[in-house]
């Protein structure tokens, strides 16, 4: 079974909603490799899952004029982490925190540090890469062009694990590329966003997800990520929605309308 879903949208659209990070499933085989007993597990999940982040996109999708593309991760990123880099290039392996966990958010056991990631490479990180570069090329030959929307969440507070934790928290965090986020690209959700409060730029999270055959050579492909601090919508650390997950869901929507 594929651990995520590829939603069609119009068949014109350039856009796909990326959902990386909005699950809580562990197969029963991997969660036996983790050390944590349940409590702390669910607790390391209210930390570290985007929560309600494929809601959002979902309705966004319904929202817009034109409905983008869905590509939504249905496995936790404690399976693995599908925007990580799986080799040495990833600076989160400082704090064990690669594209196979080792390391919770707050610096914690998850994993043995000496646990092989190959086999949950191959299961799981291989098959989805391949999977979201075929879909951003369909998306060029059917539009000319592909735009990929990260949908994020972050806490309020910053967690052990964070690299750049001690900069600004707004309310809406865009992250950018130096090739892949065009200025009009940035304008559009600067504007879309602006609806919602505070956006700022690239802090406390930066970059974007692009596939790696497509990263730093295909200007056709853009790309921008949208981390929303998570007050703004939901109780943290794990609990429901409030009335500004529609607030926001309407600023993607405005977001997609743009990107025509």
């Amino acid at each position: 079974m594929p651990s995520f879903d590829l939603v069609p949208g119009a068949g014109g659209s350039p856009v796909i909603l990326h959902v990386p990070h909005s699950s809580r499933e562990i197969p029963d085989d991997v969660r036996a490799g983790i050390v944590l007993d349940d409590a702390a597990l669910e607790r390391e999940l209210d930390d570290i899952v985007d929560a309600h982040t494929a809601e959002l996109a979902e309705e966004a999708a319904r929202l817009a004029r034109q409905a983008p593309w869905l590509f939504v991760n249905r496995l936790s990123r404690l399976v693995v982490d599908p925007e990580r880099f799986p080799d040495e290039r990833e600076e989160m392996l400082a704090v064990g925190m690669g594209a196979v966990y080792t390391r919770t958010t707050r610096r914690e056991e998850l994993r043995p540090a000496d646990t092989d990631p190959e086999p949950l490479l191959a299961r799981c990180f291989r098959p989805y890469a391949r999977a979201m570069t075929d879909a951003v090329a369909e998306r060029l030959a059917a539009a000319g062009r592909a735009v990929v929307i990260d949908v994020h969440s972050y806490p309020s507070a910053p967690l052990p694990y964070e690299l750049h934790g001690e900069g600004p928290r707004p309310q809406v965090c865009l992250g950018t590329d130096s090739f892949h986020t065009p200025p009009e690209l940035l304008d559009a959700a600067r504007k879309a966003f602006g609806a919602v409060g505070e956006v700022g730029l690239d802090s406390p999270f930066s970059g974007t997800y692009v596939p790696l055959e497509f990263y730093g050579r295909e200007p056709r492909v853009s790309a921008l990520m949208v981390e929303i601090r998570r007050d703004t919508y939901m109780s943290e650390p794990g609990g429901p929605a409030g009335p500004g997950l529609h607030a926001l869901a309407q600023a993607l929507a405005a977001l997609v309308d743009a990107l025509g």
